[in-house]
């Protein structure tokens, strides 16, 4: 992933943690992030956990994050669509079973490569 991406998958997160309830187990992100509440989490529940950063850069809400939108003021523009399969990708790698889903384990594990 392109230095912009991870800084900005970064920043999403950081935002998303510190915006809603303050996150300090591996559980609470899992009962955070599980809207339905079986026990493990969806692309869709991961996605719309990780898209409140990007939403709360987006002061315009264009759906694009320009340079002055972005963490030091610099970089290209990045679509609200780049960033939801940049959040795609993540989360297939750390869906290491491949079902479909993140566990306690997997959302607890060191970022996949």
């Amino acid at each position: 992933m392109p230095r912009i991406g991870r800084l900005l998958c970064a920043v999403c997160a950081l935002v998303a943690v510190t915006a809603g309830a303050q996150v300090t187990r591996t559980s609470e992100y899992l009962e955070h992030m599980d809207t339905d509440g079986d026990g493990r989490v969806s692309l869709a529940e991961y996605q719309a956990w990780m898209r409140y950063g990007f939403d709360q850069m987006d002061r315009n809400g264009d759906g694009v994050l320009t340079a002055d939108e972005l963490p030091g003021g610099k970089g290209r523009p990045v679509t609200l669509a780049e960033h939801m399969a940049r959040i795609a990708a993540t989360f297939n790698r750390q869906d290491t079973n491949r079902d479909g889903y993140l566990d306690a384990r997997e959302l607890a594990a060191p970022p996949q490569k």
